[in-house]
């Protein structure tokens, strides 16, 4: 009874560090994103295909035009509590044979015709946008993956290059400012914070912690305080 308890005991608090731990960690990767934001922004020569990871959530300036004929709209994104697309559209980089995929913004769905797109304002010529690299454009959980079409639930630059037979970019971008004030109007993109899940973690940690707590007090109450008073209920007895 005792090698259980302390096993128990101890498996449960390690795994309520581990939680911890976790959190911590999430706490250190948002320490990372906000450092990394406060950086000066990447310019088209700066973009880096090789080692991208290095430059995860970075601001960017980037120049270029858009490739609008490959928009793409993420269907089931709400916004302002509306349902809704997020509108993707490939930047063609000034000065690079590469392509890198743009999070331009929100537009609502028709609520009668399910297939029927807004217009989406995109300037014939060169354009300079300002925003940050993220993996790719926000996912949500899909049973099986998106066909092709203007319309999906998500969109992964491997795939569409391999799709469009565009040199894109590895990392993609989230638009964080208007273009013009048409683009204001036709694409908020009040994107939503992250969400690191460090309530999540500390509840584990705090259930993982009662559990140890619980495997301990019961070996103390059944294997050390009932003994102890049932010899002194026995001592009482006896003659």
């Amino acid at each position: 009874m005792l090698l259980a308890a302390v096993c128990a005991v101890g498996l449960t608090a390690r795994l309520g560090v581990w939680q911890l731990d976790r959190a911590a960690q999430k706490l250190a990767m948002q320490a990372a994103i906000d450092s990394s934001a406060k950086l000066a922004p990447l310019g088209n020569a700066d973009l880096d295909t090789v080692d991208a990871e290095r430059q995860l959530h970075r601001g960017v300036r980037l120049r270029g035009r858009w490739l609008a004929e490959r928009t793409v709209f993420l269907e089931n994104r709400p916004m302002h509590e509306r349902v809704g697309f997020y509108v993707v559209t490939p930047l063609q980089l000034e000065g690079r044979r590469e392509a890198i995929l743009v999070q331009r913004g929100w537009v609502p769905r028709d609520m009668q015709d399910r297939t029927k797109l807004p217009p989406v304002p995109s300037a014939n010529g060169q354009i300079e946008l300002t925003g940050r690299l993220e993996v790719a454009p926000t996912r949500l959980f899909e049973f099986t993956p998106s066909g092709g079409g203007s319309i999906r639930q998500n969109l992964a630059s491997a795939a569409f290059a391999q799709e469009t037979g565009l040199a894109l970019m590895p990392l993609t971008v989230f638009q964080t400012q208007p273009l013009d004030a048409e683009d204001a109007a036709a694409l908020p993109r009040d994107w939503p914070a992250p969400d690191l899940g460090l309530q999540k973690h500390y509840g584990y940690a705090f259930q993982w912690f009662a559990l140890s707590a619980l495997f301990l007090g019961l070996y103390v109450w059944f294997q050390l305080i009932q003994p102890r008073r049932r010899q002194q209920k026995h001592r009482q007895q006896q003659p």
